[in-house]
């Protein structure tokens, strides 16, 4: 190896040198001028005055099912929170699955008895809720990232809307949105995307609300794909919109946090943040809002959660994590905690935070990046892990864990008033209340019910017995009848003669 001449080694280290001064600064400089936290706890806050109720119980027997599951974050505000039943709490066991074989990144929706399932290839699916059997499919495209919204009322049959991200490719881009009719999943009406759409719709009257990567927010009516009005906003819309209080509110890749009239599309308010000029790319909401208590609450990829006031916009607070916070979060209000968000970060951690103040309540690690929304169903909140692609239930009042599952990737849950849906990677579980029973209590059941059925049985062939010999005593006694009445016709005639 040849040597190398000594002022050029020298010129090297001095190189390396101011490099390493220049990366230096610069990280010094970030790390000096990252945002704080902000906290405004007296901004405009809606307090509950009561506590979340449970549930009502259902109906013993309820013949017909009327649950709605009917949009990603279950309500208008996407608070993804539902009043389960009691029952509906760990522990649980495994009831039907199904196996679909491509990601599951966003939850599916329930009307009535019929789940609709959209996977990230595309393939929109109708699944019994009760044992798991397809209905229907379609396949609508080749790259899919949201949730289906239900539109029951539209069409003949009712429709379910699902937006498209690339319908030639695995690219965003040439994309679409589709409703199709719940009953069999044909085409009603489709609309081009150019930019493509990853937003979860929501749909409210006769109106279904949903953006696009290119920035624009539409509205159409959802029977027939008219076309409202559109808002154009500084950057691409990832997440679904909210609708709360007449207005629609929304994140945007370009930082900006907005408010636009649900009926006119016009703009009530818009506010950026300070993310942006932090740290290589960071600033970005991805997340879907939640909206509760007057406020606007959103993850962002500078790694804090905001609150901003819902009727004018102003920052209530904005609360570090230790990285991205690509999650949408849930809210709820536990009795013996208080209006509360549950968010997660790819820190690893799963954060509960004073929906007020912003103050952190209780963290929970799990050792892996959470890059889905969590749930929170009754008393539990529910999220995945998708470091180790598991999911976990944590107590929402203490953060102690009561619950995992060695299945999940994203948002994982969703319920009806009967059993729980964990939407893993690429499976289904319906997951029902209880442990699973063991084989000695199914064999004891099987045999009760066995024992149940042919006492039924004997009762029913002995109900029909006596009947029968009923009949034929019935029809003795006609006889011996019609035999009486005919001998006394015959001796009254001959006694005439």
């Amino acid at each position: 190896m040849p040597s190398v001449p000594r002022r050029w080694l020298w010129r090297g280290l001095l190189a390396a040198v101011v490099v390493l001064v220049i990366a230096g600064g610069a990280v010094a400089f970030v790390l000096a001028h990252t945002p704080g936290n902000v906290s405004h706890p007296n901004l405009e806050f809606t307090t509950p005055t009561t506590s979340t109720a449970p549930a009502p119980k259902p109906r013993a027997k309820k013949k017909v099912n009327n649950f709605q599951w009917p949009l990603y974050g279950f309500n208008g505000g996407r608070t993804r929170f539902f009043a389960a039943p009691a029952n509906l709490a760990p522990p649980v066991h495994v009831g039907w699955r199904f196996t679909d074989g491509a990601l599951l990144e966003f939850p599916p929706v329930i009307y009535h008895e019929t789940m609709f399932v959209l996977d990230d290839n595309c393939s929109a699916r109708a699944i019994n809720v009760t044992n798991g059997h397809v209905k229907w499919f379609r396949k609508i495209g080749n790259l899919c990232a949201a949730s289906p919204a239900t539109a029951p009322k539209a069409g003949r049959d009712g429709l379910v809307v699902m937006p498209v991200l690339s319908t030639a490719g695995h690219s965003p881009g040439n994309g679409r949105f589709v409703a199709l009719s719940m009953k069999n999943g044909r085409v009603a009406w489709s609309r081009p995307v150019g930019a493509g759409t990853e937003s979860s719709p929501i749909v409210h009257g006769i109106t279904v609300y949903y953006g696009d990567q290119g920035g624009t927010l539409y509205a159409r009516n959802v029977a027939n794909g008219h076309l409202y009005w559109t808002y154009h906003a500084s950057g691409a819309i990832k997440g679904g919109p909210a609708l709360a209080g007449g207005n629609l509110y929304f994140g945007d890749y370009a930082g900006r946090a907005y408010a636009v009239n649900s009926v006119s599309g016009r703009q009530v308010w818009a506010v950026g943040t300070s993310g942006t000029h932090f740290g290589f790319g960071s600033g970005n909401f991805y997340a879907t809002p939640a909206v509760a208590f007057g406020r606007v609450y959103m993850g962002n990829t500078d790694g804090r959660v905001y609150s901003f006031g819902a009727r004018n916009g102003a920052l209530a607070w904005a609360t570090a994590t230790g990285a991205y916070v690509y999650a949408s979060a849930s809210v709820a209000d536990p009795n013996g905690l208080g209006p509360t968000l549950y968010v997660g970060s790819y820190d690893g951690y799963m954060y509960a935070f004073n929906a007020q103040s912003g103050a952190v309540r209780w963290k929970h690690q799990v050792g892996g990046r959470i890059s889905g929304s969590s749930t929170v169903i009754g008393n539990v909140v529910y999220f995945s892990n998708l470091g180790n692609k598991t999911t976990v239930g944590l107590n929402a009042v203490s953060g102690q864990q009561v619950f995992t599952f060695p299945d999940g990737a994203f948002t994982p849950m969703i319920a009806d008033y009967h059993a729980l849906y964990l939407d893993g990677y690429a499976t289904i579980y319906q997951l029902l209340p209880g442990h699973k029973p063991t084989p000695h209590a199914k064999h004891k059941k099987h045999k009760a019910k066995h024992h149940a059925k042919a006492k039924a049985k004997k009762a029913k062939a002995k109900a029909k017995h006596a009947k029968a010999k009923a009949k034929a005593k019935t029809r003795k006694k006609q006889a011996a009848r019609k035999v009486h009445r005919a001998a006394r016709k015959k001796q009254t005639s001959q006694q005439s003669q």
